[in-house]
């Protein structure tokens, strides 16, 4: 056990120093910016889920609009250029983040029916685009 607890250990200490991810350079208040929004969008997928789980569907939807979907969009608009993450990216990393907010609000759309086994079926596509734009890009 102990010797697969080290081979776990140095493969992730690997993984870290092959980074092979874009990396996005961005002033230090977008970066900041964008990782409170990261943070703040991993609160709403767990309410999300949760919502869900409870059988809550169209509360579900409801809070994924507000919090995740189209909606939700241009939440740095008013901010200085240099805290806004947006401009910063790289033009297909804009574009995931876009896909993402499409996905919610497709998913919402259907929760909000109600409609359980629909809405189920559509989780992956948020989080898809989470994932796509975190395995392919960083911003240190």
């Amino acid at each position: 056990m102990k010797t697969l607890f080290v081979a776990l250990a140095l493969a992730s200490t690997l993984a870290v120093a092959e980074d092979t991810r874009q990396l996005v350079p961005m002033p230090p208040a977008a970066q900041e910016s964008l990782r409170q929004e990261m943070l703040d969008n991993l609160v709403a997928v767990n309410e999300v889920l949760s919502l869900m789980a409870e059988g809550k569907v169209k509360e579900a939807g409801e809070a994924a609009e507000a919090k995740l979907g189209v909606s939700a969009m241009g939440k740095h608009r008013s901010k200085p250029f240099d805290a806004r993450p947006g401009p910063h990216m790289p033009p297909a990393m804009h574009g995931i983040g876009i896909d993402g907010h499409k996905a919610v609000s497709e998913f919402a759309a259907v929760a909000k029916t109600g409609n359980r086994d629909k809405a189920l079926a559509l989780l992956p596509n948020i989080t898809s685009a989470c994932v796509g734009c975190h395995f392919s890009y960083r911003t240190r």
